[in-house]
Parts: structure tokens; C-alpha cells; sequence
């Protein structure tokens, strides 16, 4: 199939769901999505895979807050068609699609799709709009925090529910690993930190597995284990399924068929929360987050209503609790690579300088000079 120079177009990559569909899209390739709403993390992730074009069967802004998720892709350089419709998502693995500047989508010849072609102008005007909905969101987040203290008082308050795990909490600092925005950059930045402190390592879901990228041992996984690798789970590390407050727990069936042992946390909150109220409830000395959602924009765009009880968490633990979100941004040295070249050579030669006023720096100069003129004319010989 041709494509002019004002298209684009790619070999396809189909998922509802987003944080699947980056596991297996390539750089190049078109990404199919089904996602109303786009936020930060799942923009970010799709930057990091470098697709030619994102296109949307949902709206990537519909109005309800203003997420930031289309506006990262935008800027990235990456084109965001949306508001496709559901149709775009019959589109399969391997199909090849073109994609015009009037938001038209072709396979082969045939037209199959049009949306809205986005730009930072038509983002911006959405994100304005979302502004004004801000109340009605505020109102509904209220309400179900209301919902959830009266649901979970016992457990966020008293700790009832808690599994009883063998990991030792008990007087050490507790570090919570969640694939949320900038947790790779955070987790390098506290290096040092956990070399010195030695913090129980808990991976929520995926977050697990940045830790092992990380290069450290993961000590406890603990969520609905949907996005947390095989490897992870096999890692050693102590299991800890998320399940609903029924008892049912989807996540438990995978884990059993890999054959690793894991306890059962049934609450109604996310599963940061629950790493939080199981290292604060088992005795964690300090509590460092990574990656968590810490204000509203965050909780929004997890679009569940259960992200209420986050903020209840918080104000639980919050004696405890240290936000390293954004910590690699907080100080950046102003020191250039050249500046640090240039300061370097200048203690080389102040070393030298110093060694040559001495007796034997000098005889030690001599034996090198000779040796360069017998290595020269040894080489002169050659030819």
C-alpha cells in the first residue's frame, strides 16, 4: 500500500487495553486502542514504545477531567487520532492502515474509520472544557471516600483483615514500587538510599518487576497480578493476591497455575493502598512510595471509584509515609560534562606539575623520555 507524504501509516497493534498493548507494540508500528480518558502513565508508555500513530476508538479527552494523556503523545511527536468508534477495534494484528491528516483510517483502499485528528490546539480547547466539569468530579470523589470509610473503617483504622505474611516489617523501612509517572527515574535517583538502608522491597503489580530491572530483590509482590511478569512471581519474593471484598480474587488462578504460594487481601481500596496499610499495619518504620497517585488528577485517571480510598491511606499512614515521586527532579546538577572534562585535566596537570619539581618526579620523567625515543626508533627501524 502507498502512503503519500502528508500520511501515515503502519503495520497495526489491536488492545483495548492499553498497558497490554505496549508490551508487544513495536516502534513504527500503529497502536489501536480503546481508551477514553488517556492518562499520563499510559501516554508515557506509549511514547516509550515509539508507535507512528495512536488511534482511538474512544475520545481521549471526553470532558469528564483534564487528563494530560493526549497532549504527552502529542508533543512526543506522536499522532492521536480518536473518537473513531468502536469499529476501528475490528481491525487485526498485522493489518497495514493509513492514516490522513483528516483523521481518515484505510485499509488498503477501503475507508474504514474517520475521527478527529488531534493537535495541541484541539487539545487545549478540550482541556478547557474539562476544567469546567472539575465540580462534579470533586463532588462524586467526596462521596465515595464517604462510601469507603464506611466500608473499610475497620481495616484502615484498627488494621483488621490484614494477612498475616512472613516478610519482616517490623521496625524497617517499607519501599512501595508502583508503575506510575516517572518511577524509573525516582528508583535510580534512590539509589544510595537503599543500599544504605536496606528497605523492604514491594512490588504492586508491575512494580515488581521495575525493581528487578533495577537490579534489586523483591521482597513482597502484592496486587490483582494483571500486569506483574512471570518472572517476578517466580522471583522468591512473598505472594500477595489482591482480592475483592467478597473474597473472589481473579489474580489467584494465575498464581496457581505457576505453582507459588500466596496469601489473600480481600479490601475494597487499590492495591497501593493495601501495600500501605500491610507495611504500616505489620510495623514499617518508614514507608517510601514510588511511582503512587498522590493528588486528584491521579486519582481521576485511574477513572475508579475505589481510588477514593488512596487518600483515606494516606491520612492514615501519613506519620510514615515519604512521597519519592518526582525526587529525581528536585535537584539536577548544573555541572556540565565539559566543565567536569575541563576540571579534571586541570588536577592532572596540577599533579604533574607537582610531581615534576620533585627529584624523583624528574629522574622518573627522564627514564620515560628515553624510553619513548628507544620506542620511536625501534618503530623508525620497522620501516
Amino acid at each position: 500500500m502507498k502512503i503519500s507524504a502528508d500520511e501515515l501509516g503502519g503495520v497495526a497493534r489491536v488492545d483495548s487495553r492499553t498497558k497490554n498493548l505496549v508490551k508487544r507494540l513495536k516502534p513504527g508500528e500503529v497502536a489501536v486502542i480503546d481508551h477514553e480518558d488517556i492518562d499520563r502513565v499510559a501516554a508515557e508508555s506509549l511514547v516509550e514504545s515509539k508507535p507512528v500513530a495512536v488511534l482511538n476508538a474512544a475520545k481521549s479527552t471526553s470532558g469528564r477531567y483534564p487528563n494530560l494523556g493526549p497532549q504527552i503523545l502529542v508533543e512526543a511527536g506522536i499522532p492521536v487520532v480518536d473518537n473513531l468508534g468502536s469499529g476501528i477495534m475490528d481491525v487485526r494484528d498485522g493489518h497495514t492502515l493509513k492514516v490522513t491528516q483528516n483523521g481518515e483510517v484505510f485499509r488498503g483502499e477501503t475507508l474504514i474509520s474517520q475521527g478527529t485528528f488531534q493537535t495541541l490546539e484541539t487539545i487545549a480547547e478540550d482541556l478547557t472544557a474539562a476544567k469546567a466539569g472539575m465540580t462534579v468530579q470533586l463532588k462524586a470523589f467526596a462521596n465515595n471516600t464517604m462510601e469507603y470509610l464506611e466500608k473499610e473503617q475497620e481495616l484502615i483504622l484498627d488494621g483488621a483483615g490484614l494477612p498475616d505474611v512472613d516478610t519482616e516489617f517490623e521496625g524497617r523501612h517499607a519501599l512501595i514500587v508502583v508503575r506510575g509517572h516517572q518511577y524509573q527515574e525516582d528508583l535510580r535517583t534512590l539509589g544510595p538510599y537503599i543500599r544504605e538502608y536496606r528497605p523492604v522491597m514491594v512490588g504492586v503489580d508491575g512494580g515488581a518487576d521495575a525493581i528487578i530491572k533495577a537490579g534489586y530483590t523483591v521482597d513482597v509482590v502484592i496486587g490483582d497480578m494483571d500486569s506483574v511478569s512471570d518472572e517476578a512471581l517466580r522471583s522468591g519474593a512473598e505472594v500477595v493476591v489482591h482480592a475483592y471484598r467478597d473474597g473472589s480474587a481473579p489474580g489467584c488462578k494465575r498464581v496457581e497455575d505457576l505453582g507459588v504460594e500466596h496469601k489473600i487481601f480481600p479490601a475494597t481500596g487499590t492495591s497501593e493502598d493495601i501495600a500501605m496499610l500491610l507495611a504500616d499495619g505489620r510495623g514499617a518504620e518508614m514507608i517510601v512510595a514510588v511511582g503512587t497517585h498522590s493528588n486528584l488528577i491521579d486519582f481521576l485517571d485511574k477513572g475508579r471509584r475505589g481510588m477514593a480510598s488512596t487518600f483515606l491511606t494516606r491520612l492514615q499512614v501519613g506519620s510514615k509515609l515519604v512521597d519519592a515521586r518526582g525526587v529525581s527532579r528536585l535537584y539536577r546538577s548544573r555541572i556540565s560534562s565539559w566543565q567536569i572534562a575541563f576540571l579534571l585535566i586541570a588536577g592532572l596537570l596540577g599533579v604533574f606539575a607537582a610531581i615534576s619539581a620533585t627529584e624523583v618526579g624528574q629522574i622518573s620523567f627522564d627514564l620515560v623520555r628515553v624510553w619513548w625515543s628507544d620506542f620511536a626508533l625501534w618503530f623508525k627501524n620497522l620501516f
